[in-house]
């Protein structure tokens, strides 16, 4: 069972449950072709459920958010947003062996050279670098581009670094143990030093996800191994990314996944207000989740029986019957007094404010009566007004006169009323 208060949530007992549930499913791989529906008014964490069943799967798993009104654009098609949203929740970790020269920088030397374009100034026209390993040093003459990369490492003597022979990038692996009594507290990570030669073949792993193979593929360089095309990730380009090139880096992805040279790791895709989707974005979507290549996806939204955009038909949360029958539906509850007064009382404690225990049951009846948003949303201004009288301590007055000063949804739509009547 969910423990009411743990990691940050508070109540939602039942869905935190099913939610577990759902983890577990996904773990074994039975959640296949069907997708997750949280139901519920605003502000009963839906939001932070999807995120908590991201973390409980693993911290390398991608987490792709987006609101249903963001298909809306004059400039790309509806179905082009879901997909690359759909590509962006999709991990690949892939696993190659790679020919580097690794070991203790004792040497680090830019050499300098005069600018060819004339001036005062000089250029780096190479650095050399020595390695050590356990079993050699090797001293190596590098490009001035690798400086650079050296320069963005912050790599200094002492620290275990890697090159990629073919690439030349540069990644540093930590300080070398033999430093680790420099200091008496110590942020840096101690390494040992690497055994064998300086020059070796070295297993790289790399997590990306297929929406940056499609971005570094739109427009091809370099060679056709999938090392390549993580590499060309890094240069800016703005491409339209066709259907055609995606099934090729599908067949690709494919053919290294049956190699075991890459792993695929579903990702969770997050729509909120779902029912913003109209009726060609559903059916996409049914589509979408019968693919080979998917990923979780989890709906949110706070309505009922509404209009499913595109047509005239009335359906449950606004989604056609067709793609609801493939959801699994949690629904979210409104906060009782006492889980508003704990999720206000943490609240208080993450932003360092001080609140008196009376102050805390008031603006814990004034989210009840109102919204949790709301009375969690008063918390600043009360603590800044409490600031402004001379105290350090929020008190009930405090919360009063906050409360006259920002209205809430209900008061305003009542004064609204009020004066159109009047």
């Amino acid at each position: 069972n969910a423990v009411n208060i743990a990691a940050g949530l508070v109540g939602q007992t039942e869905a935190r449950e099913a939610a577990g549930i759902v983890c577990e499913l996904i773990k074994s791989k039975k959640m296949a072709g069907r997708a997750l529906l949280f139901a519920g008014p605003p502000g009963t964490g839906k939001t932070a459920l999807a995120l908590a069943l991201s973390q409980e799967l693993g911290p390398k798993v991608p987490f792709c958010p987006m609101v249903g009104s963001e298909v809306y654009s004059s400039e790309v098609k509806k179905t082009e947003v879901l997909m690359e949203n759909f590509r962006r929740a999709i991990g690949l970790r892939i696993q190659e062996v790679k020919e580097v020269y690794e070991g203790e920088v004792t040497e680090l030397v830019p050499e300098e050279t005069e600018n060819p374009l004339g001036g005062y100034g000089k250029t780096i026209s190479s650095v050399v670098v020595t390695l050590r390993t356990a079993k050699g040093t090797k001293q190596l003459r590098l490009d001035p581009s690798i400086y650079e990369s050296i320069q963005k490492e912050k790599i200094q003597t002492g620290d275990v670094i890697y090159i990629e022979s073919n690439s030349g990038a540069v990644k540093r692996v930590g300080r070398c143990d033999v430093y680790a009594t420099e200091s008496d507290l110590e942020a840096d990570e101690y390494v040992p030093i690497p055994k064998g030669e300086v020059h070796k073949k070295k297993e790289i792993i790399q997590d990306v996800t297929l929406h940056d193979l499609d971005m570094a593929n739109a427009a091809p360089q370099g060679g056709q191994d999938i090392m390549s095309m993580v590499g060309s990730m890094m240069k800016q380009k703005k491409t339209e990314i066709t259907e055609k090139l995606r099934l090729e880096i599908n067949k690709v992805v494919n053919k290294y996944i049956e190699e075991g040279v890459a792993e695929l790791i579903p990702g969770v895709l997050f729509i909120d207000e779902v029912h913003m989707l109209d009726i060609e974005s559903f059916t996409y979507l049914n589509r979408a989740l019968e693919s080979t290549l998917a990923p979780i996806v989890i709906f949110a939204t706070n309505r009922g029986m509404c209009t499913v955009r595109g047509t005239d038909v009335i359906s449950p949360h606004g989604i056609p019957s067709d793609l609801i029958d493939r959801l699994v539906i949690v629904r979210t509850l409104p906060y009782g007094l006492q889980d508003i007064m704990q999720i206000v009382s943490i609240r208080a404690k993450t932003e360092g404010i001080s609140i008196e225990d009376e102050a805390l049951a008031y603006l814990s009846q004034i989210g009840s009566a109102t919204s949790l948003r709301y009375s969690v949303q008063l918390l600043t201004p009360s603590s800044i007004i409490a600031g402004t009288n001379g105290r350090d301590t929020i008190a009930k007055a405090d919360i009063d006169d906050a409360s006259k000063l920002f209205f809430d949804t209900k008061a305003s739509a009542k004064l609204l009323q009020e004066n159109a009547e009047g």
